[in-house]
């Protein structure tokens, strides 16, 4: 085994939701490690400005518009690909909704309906979708679950309960591709300081009781996340598949 676990040299991966956060952080990195990143989000001009950065930096990146909500969305982009002759080595399925912040009984059932078709639909499709494209040479699929999967945060029970699923989804995706030399893993990450995180981290009185229940005693920041990513994305975890990689400054401990 090569003694550059980390290297991603000739490697390419797509990453979603990567115009900002950790899905930002992610890209970079693993542009880093020489891997070329596309760079996907719902809007094109938000990744287009990241993968424009990257490259203005030496590294190898694209952008793409790609709403994981919307299938015809996500099979544009595979099918754009594969009609280029390419393929990807690595999917990071980072992107995710949750339009609802309050208590369930009051929740209506189009964000529920939302939800559901980012955090869970998404996920499976674009992982299904990548996985045929790796068949024959394998790859690795990384899903950004959150540690809402194991304890559900007040105000965010369903989108708690897709990170569940994605866990889940995750060990069923790994049991079934492991023969074809895909590996899919999942990192959870605790409360981390992104926009998508905004109504916890700007509410004084709420990041008080957050930090309480953090051993660290802050949030983390997105490129805290990203190495835990780089991992489960590399040869360095050859040997690891359908697991969790927790991220939380001790908060699950």
């Amino acid at each position: 085994m090569s003694t550059d676990l980390f290297d991603l040299r000739g490697q390419t991966a797509l990453i979603t939701g990567a115009s900002r956060g950790i899905g930002e952080a992610v890209a970079r990195l693993l542009a880093t490690q020489g891997a070329h990143v596309i760079c996907t989000s719902r809007k094109l001009d938000g990744c287009q400005a990241v993968a424009d950065a990257l490259r203005a930096e030496g590294l190898s990146a694209e952008a793409a518009a790609m709403h994981i909500g919307d299938t015809a969305a996500i099979d544009a982009v595979f099918d754009a690909l594969a009609a280029n002759g390419r393929r990807i080595d690595m999917l990071v399925n980072n992107a995710a909704a949750n339009p609802y912040y309050g208590p369930l009984l009051d929740m209506d059932l189009g964000s529920f309906g939302k939800i559901l078709d980012v955090n869970l639909r998404g996920y499976f499709y674009t992982s299904q979708r990548a996985a045929k494209q790796m068949l024959g040479h394998g790859g690795s699929i990384v899903n950004i679950a959150s540690v809402n999967a194991e304890r559900p945060a007040p105000g965010q029970a369903v989108y708690s309960l897709t990170k569940a699923g994605i866990v889940n989804l995750t060990q069923g995706f790994a049991k079934e591709l492991a023969p074809h030399g895909i590996r899919v893993n999942a990192v959870l990450p605790g409360l981390t300081d992104t926009h998508f995180a905004s109504a916890i981290t700007q509410d004084a009185k709420l990041m008080k009781l957050m930090t309480q229940l953090i051993p660290m005693g802050r949030a983390g920041q997105p490129e805290e996340i990203a190495p835990a990513v780089l991992y489960l994305a590399s040869k360095a975890s050859a040997y690891v598949t359908g697991t969790t990689l927790t991220v939380d400054g001790g908060y699950l401990a």
